[in-house]
Parts: C-alpha cells; sequence; structure tokens
C-alpha cells in the first residue's frame, strides 16, 4: 500500500535549496556592507586587529569629521549632485522621446535606428575612452561640467527599456487616443506616460545609481576638485591618508553610499514593478 506524498512536504528540498541560496546571497553583499560601516566608526588601531571585531568598541565618530580635512568633501558631493542630476534629466527626457518615436511613429530606417541601438548596448564603455578623450580635449572641454556630461548622456538602455515597455501597452487605448486625433506628444504626455510611472521610475532609479557611480571617465576629466564627483574624491582622499589609515576612507565611503541607497530603499518597490512591467499579461 503507498503512502501519497503531500505537495508541501515534495517542495521542501527545494524551499530549502531556495533559501539557503538567498542566505548565501545575503551574506555575501550585507557582511562587507556591515563591516565598511563598523570600521568607519572604530578607532585607527582597532580597524586592523586580528582577529577581526565585528563591533565598534569604543564608538568614535572621528573618521568622519577627518574626511572633510583631507579633501574637499562637500565640493565633491556638490559635483555628484549636480553630474547627476543633469545626467539623469538628459537622459529621461532623451529616453523617452526616443523610445516613443521607435515604439510608435513610422519613418524611413526606424528599423536601422533600432539595431544602432541595440548595438550600442553591446560595446563596452571602455573601448570608447580613447576616441572620446582626443575629441573633448580637442574641443577644450577638459576639467569642466560639458567635458564629464556630455559624452555619458547617452541612452540606449533607457531607449531599449521604454521602447519595450511602450510596445506592452494595450493596443486598444493606443488605437482610441489616434482616433481622437491626438497628436504624437499629446499621446504621450496624457496616455503613454500615465501607464509608464513604475517603467519611467525604474528607468530613473538605474540613471541615478549609474551615473553616481560613474569614476573612469572623470578621473580622466576632472584635474581638481572643481568638477571630480565623489568617486574621484574617494580615490584622492586614500591618497592623501596612505595605506595605513582607511578610517577616514571607509567615513568617506559610508557617506558616499547613502544617498544613493536611501533613494535606492525608496524607490525599489516601484522599480521592480516597472522592470517586471509586461512580463506576464493576461
Amino acid at each position: 500500500m503507498s503512502t501519497a506524498v503531500s505537495p508541501t512536504r515534495e517542495r521542501l528540498p527545494s524551499r530549502l535549496g531556495g533559501y539557503a541560496g538567498l542566505l548565501l546571497v545575503i551574506l555575501l553583499v550585507a557582511v562587507p556592507l556591515y563591516w565598511i560601516l563598523v570600521s568607519s566608526l572604530k578607532e585607527r588601531p582597532d580597524i586592523y586587529t586580528v582577529p577581526v571585531s565585528w563591533w565598534a568598541d569604543p564608538l568614535t565618530f572621528d573618521n568622519y569629521t577627518s574626511v572633510g580635512g583631507g579633501v574637499a568633501f562637500t565640493d565633491y558631493l556638490r559635483n555628484s549632485i549636480i553630474i547627476t542630476a543633469v545626467l539623469t534629466v538628459v537622459q529621461v527626457f532623451l529616453g523617452v522621446l526616443s523610445a516613443f518615436a521607435l515604439a510608435f511613429l513610422r519613418f524611413p530606417g526606424r528599423t536601422l535606428v533600432l539595431l544602432l541601438v541595440i548595438g550600442s548596448l553591446m560595446v563596452p564603455n571602455q573601448i570608447t575612452v580613447i576616441s572620446n578623450y582626443a575629441l573633448v580635449a580637442q574641443l577644450g572641454w577638459r576639467n569642466t561640467f560639458a567635458g564629464i556630461i556630455i559624452p555619458l548622456a547617452g541612452v540606449a538602455f533607457g531607449t531599449f527599456l521604454m521602447r519595450n515597455h511602450f510596445l506592452s501597452l494595450p493596443k486598444e487605448i493606443i488605437e482610441a487616443a489616434e482616433m481622437d486625433a491626438a497628436g504624437p506628444l499629446r499621446m504621450l504626455w496624457r496616455v503613454v506616460l500615465p501607464m509608464s510611472w513604475p517603467t519611467l521610475i525604474a528607468f530613473t532609479l538605474i540613471t541615478i545609481v549609474n551615473e553616481w557611480n560613474q569614476y573612469l571617465w572623470p578621473l580622466l576629466m576632472a584635474d581638481d576638485s572643481r568638477v571630480a564627483p565623489l568617486p574621484v574624491g574617494l580615490a584622492q582622499l586614500q591618497n592623501s591618508e596612505g595605506l595605513t589609515n582607511w578610517g577616514p576612507v571607509l567615513a568617506g565611503t559610508v557617506l558616499t553610499a547613502l544617498p544613493i541607497l536611501l533613494i535606492f530603499l525608496a524607490l525599489q518597490r516601484h522599480m521592480i514593478k516597472g522592470l517586471t512591467a509586461g512580463a506576464v499579461k493576461g
């Protein structure tokens, strides 16, 4: 006589395996972040103790007050805000317009433009560094915000993401708007965007994170704290503190990551919803 096994018990091994994998990922991500945060609150000798101390005892904020003494931290912060804000506005604006054109407008060469957009996603940014540097230097834009911002203003990923979302919108609503003689811009503003806020927020958040963390190109373009963003400032802080005083560097790392972390936590639900929009159709 056979005994039936309940579906719950059959799924138990796979669930345990999934939880184990999730725990491993959390440990790999959270432990380094926790160590950076705790070490930024330690006194200098305690950072190098063996075995590693997983708590700051005594707790001190001297490393955070030392950050501004090593480099012009507020200047780097200002530059990061300017660069990230301008690039986010430009990329979202251009990405939405180009995606709308590729999704709804009919014009010669549309397929070729789409192929070029997809092809540009396959080219690593590092390949274009030399040519972009030579061009920017010839234009006299080194050590300027224009030299940093303009070469980074490409929107291939955003165009691809928003176009795919626009194509997943109900065709009946789009056709109804066309029958009402709604022009392209009016249809975009009144019909398409109100149905696309989750994806638009996801696109915006991804852009903010990417541009806030830009390092290589600003490092090549900026000579000092007048236009350099925070990642470049952290490298300068490390150089000024040397290899024996990591406390201020870790404190600067926490201060650099904190704004973007708060933004991500506030918008993560919209980001997940936006990235999965259109994945399941009824």
